[in-house]
C-alpha cells in the first residue's frame, strides 16, 4: 500500500492518495482541493480512484470533490450525518470563510462499522463524533487516518457548529486511544504520528490515559 499526501488548499489540509501497487486501484482521503498536481499523479501512476472518501464535511476537505469526482467518475462516500453539508456553503461553512463550496450528493452514506475495499486491502469505517456530528475515521491496516478528530500533538476543535467537546473526547479515547499502539495516524493537518506516542505526549489526552 502507497501513501501519498497533498497539502491543499488556502487552510492546509492534508488530502491522501492511497492505492494497491498490485492492482493499482486507490482511494481519495479527503479532497480538499482538486490540483494539476493531484490529477497528474493520478495520470502518471494509471491509477483507478474507486473512492472518495471524507471524514467530514468541512470546505477545508471537500472543496475539490465536484472537479475530480467528474474527473474520474468515482463514488463520493461520507457519514450520513454530514452528507447535508455537501449541499449547503452555511453548513460546510464556506459562506463564511471562503467561495461557496457546493458539491452533489453522496453516492454512499457511511455509518460506523462499514468496510469498503479497494485493491487487497479493506477500510474499516470508524464514527467519531465531537468536530462534526458526523466525523469519520478511516483505518486501513495498520494506519487510520483521523480526519480532523486527533491531531499530532492536539485534538479537532469542537467550537463549530455540529462540534462538542465531551463528544469528542469521548471518540478519541473510546474509538482511537484502544487502538494497538503502533498504529500511524494520518491527521486531517498537519504530520503523522502513533497512537502511542498520543497516548505519551499528547496533552489534550492527559486525562483520558487516567
Amino acid at each position: 500500500m502507497k501513501i501519498q499526501r497533498y497539502i491543499v488548499g488556502l487552510y492546509g489540509a492534508n488530502c491522501y492518495i492511497v492505492s494497491d501497487e498490485e492492482s493499482n486501484e486507490a482511494i481519495i482521503i479527503d479532497l480538499g482541493e482538486a490540483t494539476d498536481e493531484i490529477e497528474n499523479y493520478i495520470d502518471n501512476n494509471n491509477l483507478k480512484v474507486k473512492y472518495i472518501l471524507l471524514t467530514h464535511g468541512h470546505f477545508d476537505h471537500i472543496a475539490g470533490v465536484e472537479e475530480l469526482r467528474k474527473l474520474t467518475q468515482t463514488k463520493v462516500a461520507i457519514s450520513k450525518e454530514d452528507a447535508p453539508m455537501l449541499l449547503n456553503p452555511a453548513l460546510n461553512l464556506s459562506e463564511m470563510v471562503y467561495k461557496k463550496v457546493v458539491c452533489s450528493p453522496a453516492d454512499i452514506l457511511l455509518k460506523d462499522g462499514d468496510t469498503l475495499t479497494f485493491g487487497k486491502h479493506s477500510v474499516e469505517v470508524i464514527h467519531t463524533p465531537g468536530h462534526t456530528k458526523g466525523g469519520v475515521c478511516f483505518k486501513i491496516d495498520k494506519v487510520c487516518f483521523t480526519g480532523d478528530t486527533l491531531f499530532r500533538g492536539s485534538i479537532g476543535r469542537y467550537d463549530f457548529p455540529g462540534g462538542d467537546f465531551s463528544t469528542l473526547m469521548d471518540s478519541i479515547k473510546n474509538k482511537l486511544l484502544v487502538l494497538k499502539d503502533d498504529i500511524t495516524i494520518y491527521p486531517g493537518h498537519g504530520d503523522s504520528s502513533t497512537i502511542g506516542k498520543e497516548k505519551r505526549l499528547n496533552m489534550f489526552l492527559r486525562d483520558l490515559m487516567k
